[in-house]
């Protein structure tokens, strides 16, 4: 996340919707990437659903005609909001849910919403399994459902011990689901030789695997035992689908949080630890795909950055008495995964070529 600032030069943060300084309105302008204060007179509006349930304060264009952000009109089902407790935890859910937004916006991912692209677009149906027991979070044909439920810390950490997870969080769902959604739209129809799929099935496996039956296997036999060497979670090891979703969340999770911590000033530099040197391996795509050395190079530095800066806020936590912020190894195989996501981060976000040639 970047650093943002008020008119005033007051600092702002991306949740904001008010400077607690000069006292202005102030939202944030997805167009360009900024916050910006909020007057009768603008040319910006805020989002309705700030002004009516506090629980956004994202801007769009005061002329349009339009009464909701981009981000928001991306809902196709939103819960009961006669419910306080449900206005609560949907604010969260919807926090959350612009952090990947903002991400992906950042990365050059265009993201249409599915009222506007039936085919390509992307839609959000946030439900409460008190509604309807039946919900589970997951993705299907460019629509992410989000248990409401997960919203509740107590809910939310009674399934990360029950399933064994080392961390489970709201932003974590929305970016894992973002992977589904976004292999659907770039990937599953490509041809079966384009490199961009050769790649991922040499870094990731053969995606055609039965789903169904590999999830069954893993539920019922968990992940083999050296799975740390292969995968960034035990969880990734169930399916190839599952272990791009994973890496794809694990990358957009250092993405944020380099540029927060180096928005905020936290260099590499100035860290009294030594810099973690990987070996080139991590560094090199797949040979069907065009990369040359000094990209393979600037993403080890990139994600030797974040290996250093992760020990960093592991500490901070411990010295506060919380768990790790970041409770993960890269192992080379991860590394090499990332390297991967990387690449179609790159790509998608230059129009969503369908090759991968330069």
């Amino acid at each position: 996340m970047q650093r943002f600032t008020c008119e005033c030069g007051n600092v702002l943060f991306f949740g904001s919707s008010r400077c607690l300084k000069c006292s202005s309105d102030v939202g944030y302008d997805p167009q360009r990437g900024a916050m910006q204060r909020v007057k009768p007179d603008s040319t910006m509006k805020r989002c309705q659903n700030g002004v009516k349930h506090n629980v956004c304060n994202w801007l769009l264009p005061a002329s349009a005609t339009a009464v909701l952000c981009v981000a928001c009109r991306m809902n196709r089902m939103i819960p009961d909001l006669s419910a306080e407790r449900n206005r609560m935890l949907w604010a969260r859910m919807e926090m959350a849910k612009r952090r990947l937004i903002y991400t992906l916006l950042r990365l050059g991912i265009g993201l249409p919403s599915k009222k506007d692209d039936s085919k390509n677009g992307l839609a959000f149906d946030i439900v409460s399994t008190l509604s309807n027991p039946t919900v589970t979070t997951g993705h299907l044909n460019g629509v992410i459902t989000v248990n409401l439920e997960e919203a509740d810390d107590t809910y939310r950490q009674f399934n990360r011990q029950q399933l064994g997870e080392s961390s489970r969080t709201l932003l974590g769902h929305f970016r894992h689901e973002s992977a589904h959604y976004l292999w659907q739209r770039h990937l599953s129809e490509l041809a079966w030789d384009d490199p961009l799929r050769l790649a991922f099935r040499e870094r990731f496996g053969d995606e055609w695997i039965d789903y169904a039956s590999a999830l069954s296997t893993y539920y019922q036999n968990g992940a083999p035992g050296d799975w740390g060497q292969n995968y960034i979670t035990a969880y990734a090891s169930s399916h190839p689908w599952e272990d791009w979703a994973e890496t794809w969340a694990h990358y957009l999770q250092i993405i944020d949080g380099l540029e927060t911590c180096e928005s905020l000033g936290i260099q590499v530099q100035f860290i009294a630890l030594p810099l973690v040197i990987l070996p080139v391996e991590p560094g090199v795509l797949p040979a069907m795909l065009p990369s040359t050395p000094a990209e393979d190079g600037e993403f080890l530095a990139w994600l030797q950055r974040w290996m250093c800066l992760s020990t960093v806020l592991n500490e901070i936590a411990s010295s506060l008495g919380e768990p790790a912020l970041y409770p993960f190894v890269i192992s080379v195989k991860a590394a090499q995964k990332l390297r991967l996501a990387h690449h179609y981060a790159q790509v998608w976000g230059l129009g969503g070529r369908k090759t991968g040639e330069a």
